[in-house]
């Protein structure tokens, strides 16, 4: 039986939040978690929409790559 392990070598993923405090910190916790499988991150974007009643959400497109060692 074969066994062969791929490792990730760049993922993006994509975050929504209703403040800016709230975003950084999913974004934060989700650096962590990549950090542990060796993916550091390459770039962010952030956006924030403003709705007509005046409601704003924010959102993130974090791309990260394997961190060379």
């Amino acid at each position: 039986m074969n066994f062969h392990l791929d490792l990730i070598q760049d993922k993006v993923e994509f975050f929504e939040a209703s403040s800016l405090k709230e975003l950084e910190r999913k974004v934060n916790e989700q650096i962590e978690v990549n950090q542990k499988i060796m993916l550091g991150v390459h770039s962010v974007t952030h956006h924030i929409h403003v709705e007509d009643n005046g409601r704003k959400t924010w959102s993130a497109v974090v791309h990260f790559k394997v961190r060379k060692v």
